[in-house]
């Protein structure tokens, strides 16, 4: 049976067939939307619950301890970690990537109506929840300044007027406001002058809330007209505010599966209708744009495609140099990709740096079907069959040879399809994208292909006179020759293939465990992040000061173009300041990222009172908590002293550690405090109670939210505190006074005795336990295997067995990934056996075939190890596509060996002899396109190429070193396993004799 002949017979059904297919794959490109990475949705959800005056401690017992409990008994829960600080915690609860948040939120409300009765009375209101994604990143930062506007008419432009006009744009999910002074009515109080009026600090709350209320009052019907009863009681303006020369931020997020350039361009199209309507002393800026990072990597890999593109048809030219026979397979590349891109779009895929790269590799290899069918088409030319009976011929007796190189090379992808967690989310749709390049182009190759040999290859295009042709058929020919010899030598010297065939599996397994092992590598986006983290009870004022002596610094860099910094308590601690830097474009930089990472490291050490901690931002944000540094390391136990005093130590010879720098940790224990000892037969016989006192010092120092405002455009709210000099000092609390029931005014000092003490600034909990968290970076050239294993060993020889450590986030993701790798590489082994085995109806051809995957192996982790790259997911997913690269070769040589067996009586050694020299060149075209069609990726220019080269590597040496060996080892392997392999199937078409070169 002929598939191609219907094709070969019907060219107008064909090429309707490959114009319908290219019509689709241009309005499904058109359609596509672009992203950096896959669309990724972190099952998590955050709850948060509020208890006003309660310490981190009574926050951590009272409050996180019961809800963690009962949290646990949700199914599908992959981690739990939960921050407790004075009057709040939040609990981030992160599941499997199987399951679905919604059903996720649904047992979590459910959880908490449980545990309701276990928790404080005095909470305002029940625990509550909202959905979080810690891959979400913002796309777009937008600066409202001005130097004469206040910042809270700054935060009213922005929350009024830009935010919801943004939010209104296709595609995006929210827009987040920072480093906002909301507008709010302060009241600020004198304590002395209220002592003077004989004004309890209570008092004020209730006459605010008393006379200023806006409540429906009700309605007049009278005969003639209804009349609404509206009382005066709200008021509507305040006098004194504070000025600050600060920033607003708008962060714009994107919803998963929109197009981010599209959503940027739609937004800097709105900016000029926002800078008409503002003021012109208010100035809005672009602070950064991810979708230029996303362009630039875009534009890079399209020139990557087509140099591939390019590199690929020079190679078909240099072996058959003939125009025409190099412009047929090359028809291949466009019609397979295009038609990828339709099944992309059906599946709702975006065009991002993972699938784009499966679109890149599947060139080197998409158009091997389409070599093999024309290269035996031209063979039948060349011993003299016309163009129509060749195509016939050549079709029919290479089809069950194309049929098993493409489904034997999809099939190697099958178990990335059901990977599970963040590699399978990652991968999956790079496996899909590659392994419909490779279907499509099995379909173009017996279709498309033997129909336009059958009309356009000419006998005479074949024998081209020029002198370019003549030099590369005379190096064919020495190529040939040699082979030719080597082969009969190699088949005389079985002995000796296999013990070099042992020896690479030895070395393969040896450099294995050698090569640096990483994960995701940091790429070069344009951007840097930096964490400070000053002393325990730094105040506000200080961190600004701080972050003043930061931006003198940072801005005298000539690589950064902005920067936004924001402190205030918004990281859970005062002490805490974040910096987001975005960097001048890549060509208009002279040195990467990390090189001005490593820059402002050493300038930023130098400033005493603090710690700045510069980092390249990840890829891709794995796990709820962020700490100062890329890594995460928890370390975990019930007796917290034994927690403390452990971390401490651990912490201190982890820092020694040559493998790792910038270490720092959590633990807030030594912030200041001021605890007040209630006399409480005192309070009672004043007929007050604790709750009085408690709640009066928030009305001084909350602030307390005492009213609203309810203005046309929004609501403002009403806040009272006192004067913000008497909030600097401890000796204030003796100014405050409050009425008893009795009327009388009573001071603070009369029921209460101060102490001026420390304590936790926060608890933290991971897994319903008390832990610390400590964040690392990697020393420069050390990979993320070598860190984690230091470290593992150096807390195992000091840690007592209470004490135990677990790494969070990407460290975590990458141990459980170095885990399920290596599993992954021998089920696809064992995926592509079983379909050779069905496919050869045999146990031991797909042995044969498989034979040379060592020596693959060992060139591509030799290749990563000596150009200093790590054994990361990229290379490893190089790995898996060498099993399918490389045994098309064996594939090749095993089929014609098999019919030479059985068509001519061929002993099995003059069988594969007969075979291997018929399909050299079509070996040698298919592994130089593929070698060729990686090698753009492997020098990994341009944006994202951090994370093509190491795959690009892994797949050129893989297919070097292979090819050298597999030419002379299938061969060997194959003589000796055909006394045990079975009866080969059916009678085929009689093989034609080799011809001479």
């Amino acid at each position: 049976m002929n598939v191609s002949e219907i094709f070969i017979r019907r060219p107008i059904a064909t090429s309707l067939i490959m114009l319908g297919i290219a019509l689709f794959g241009v309005v499904s490109y058109r359609a596509l939307p672009v992203s950096d990475l896959p669309n990724v949705d972190f099952p998590t959800l955050n709850v948060g619950a509020g208890l006003p005056g309660g310490d981190p401690g009574t926050m951590a017992s009272a409050v996180a301890s019961p809800l963690e409990r009962q949290f646990t008994t949700i199914a599908g829960l992959d981690e739990m970690t939960s921050s407790s600080s004075t009057g709040s915690t939040n609990v981030t609860l992160q599941f499997d990537m199987s399951r679905d948040v919604d059903s996720a939120a649904v047992d979590v409300q459910t959880a908490i109506a449980a545990v309701m009765p276990l928790l404080p009375a005095g909470m305002p209101s029940p625990p509550s929840f909202r959905k979080f994604n810690p891959a979400d990143q913002p796309i777009m930062f937008l600066g409202l300044t001005s130097d004469v506007v206040p910042m809270y008419v700054l935060d009213d432009y922005a929350e009024t007027m830009i935010a919801p006009r943004i939010s209104m744009v296709s595609g995006v999910s929210q827009v987040q406001v920072q480093g906002a002074q909301k507008y709010a009515v302060r009241v600020q109080l004198d304590p002395d002058k209220l002592h003077a009026q004989d004004i309890g600090l209570n008092e004020v709350q209730d006459a605010l809330r008393n006379w200023n209320v806006n409540v429906p009052t009700g309605q007049l019907f009278g005969r003639d007209a209804t009349y609404t009863i509206k009382a005066g009681g709200q008021l509507m303006s305040a006098e004194a505010f504070k000025r600050a020369r600060r920033a607003i931020n708008l962060q714009v997020m994107r919803q998963p599966g929109s197009n981010t350039i599209e959503v940027t361009d739609a937004i800097r199209r709105l900016l000029p209708s926002f800078e008409a309507d503002l003021p012109p002393s208010v100035h809005l800026t672009i602070g950064g744009d991810r979708s230029r990072n996303i362009r630039e990597a875009f534009t890079d890999i399209q020139w990557t495609m087509l140099l591939t593109l390019a590199l690929v048809v020079a190679v078909i030219f240099a072996f058959l140099h003939s125009g025409s026979a190099t412009l047929i397979p090359a028809l291949a590349l466009p019609f397979s990709i295009l038609g990828t891109f339709s099944v992309m779009e059906a599946l709702g895929f975006t065009l991002d740096n993972l699938s784009m790269m499966a679109l890149i590799l599947s060139i080197g290899f998409v158009v091997d079907d389409a070599i093999v069918m024309l290269e035996n088409i031209v063979r039948h030319m060349e011993l003299g069959e016309a163009p129509l009976e060749a195509a016939l011929n050549g079709s029919r007796e290479i089809g069950f040879t194309i049929v098993s190189m493409t489904v034997s090379l999809a099939a190697v992808f099958i178990p990335i399809l059901f990977m599970s967690g963040i590699l399978g989310r990652l991968f999956r749709e790079f496996a899909v994208t590659i392994t419909a390049a490779i279907l499509v182009s099995g379909l173009v190759s017996v279709t498309l292909t033997p129909m336009l040999c059958s009309r356009f290859l000419k006998t005479a295009a074949l024998h081209d006179e020029r002198r370019l042709s003549h030099a590369l058929e005379a190096v064919f020919r020495a190529m040939f020759r040699a082979y030719e010899w080597s082969l009969g030598l190699a088949l005389r010297r079985r002995a000796v293939m296999l013990v070099v065939f042992a020896a690479v599996l030895v070395a393969t397994v040896a450099m294995f465990r050698i090569v640096p092992k990483g994960f995701i590598p940091d790429q070069d986006n344009d951007s840097l992040n930096i964490s400070v983290q000053a002393a325990q009870g730094t105040s506000y004022y200080d961190m600004v000061g701080c972050l003043k002596s930061l931006a003198a610094e940072i801005g005298a860099n000539p690589n950064v173009d902005t920067f936004f910094a924001s402190t205030g308590g918004g990281f859970g601690s005062m002490n805490m300041a974040r910096l987001n830097l975005q960097l001048l474009p890549r060509k208009a930089r002279a040195v990467p990222a990390s090189e001005v990472a490593r820059q402002l490291r050493a300038r930023v050490l130098r400033f005493p009172g603090f710690r700045a901690f510069v980092s390249v931002p990840p890829a891709l944000q794995i796990g709820g908590r962020m700490g100062n540094s890329s890594y995460t390391l928890t370390v975990q136990s019930a007796d917290t002293a034994a927690l403390y005093d452990w971390t401490a130590r651990l912490e201190a010879a982890i820092a020694r550690l040559p493998e790792v720098q910038d270490v720092s940790d959590d633990l807030q224990m030594k912030s200041p405090r001021v605890n007040l000892v209630i006399d409480r037969d005192t309070t009672a016989a004043l007929g007050l109670n604790a709750s009085d006192i408690e709640s009066t010092l928030y009305d001084g120092f909350g602030p307390q939210w005492a009213s609203t405002i309810y203005g046309p455009a929004a609501q403002y709210k009403v806040l009272l505190e006192l004067d913000p000099e008497d909030q600097e000092r401890t000796d204030s609390l003796e100014k405050i006074a409050f009425k008893t029931p009795s009327g009388s005014l009573v001071p603070l000092e009369s029921v209460v005795k101060v102490q001026e003490t420390v304590g936790p600034q926060t608890v933290n909990h991971v897994g319903a336990l008390p832990a610390v968290s400590l964040s690392f970076a990697l020393a420069p050239g050390v990979s993320l295997g070598a860190a984690v294993d230091r470290i593992r060993r150096t807390a195992a020889a000091m840690l007592p067995p209470t004490v135990t450590i677990d790494f969070q986030g990407s460290a975590k993701t990458f141990e459980q990934s170095m885990q399920n790798l290596g599993l992954l590489l021998f089920v696809a082994i064992g995926v592509v056996y079983i379909v050779l085995g069905m496919l050869y109806e045999s146990y031991i051809h797909p042995l044969t075939i498989l034979s040379g995957l060592p020596s693959a192996g060992l060139g591509a982790i030799v290749t990563l190890y000596l150009f200093g790259n790590e054994l990361n997911i990229y290379s490893f997913v190089g790995l898996v596509m060498l099993i399918g690269i490389v045994k098309k070769n064996a594939i090749m040589q095993i089929d014609f060996a098999l019919e030479a067996e059985r068509r001519h009586d061929k002993t099995p050694t003059e069988a594969i002899y007969e075979g291997c020299l018929i399909r050299f060149r079509p070996i040698m075209m298919t592994t130089m396109a593929a070698l060729l069609g990686a090698v753009p990726m492997a020098l990994g220019f341009g944006a994202g190429g951090e994370a093509r080269g190491p795959l690009g590597l892994a797949v050129v040496g893989g297919l070097l070193v292979s090819q050298f060996i597999t030419l002379y080892l299938t061969p060997v392997v194959y003589t000796c396993m055909a006394g045990r392999a079975e009866p080969a199937r059916g009678a085929a078409p009689a093989l034609p004799a080799p011809r001479t070169i």
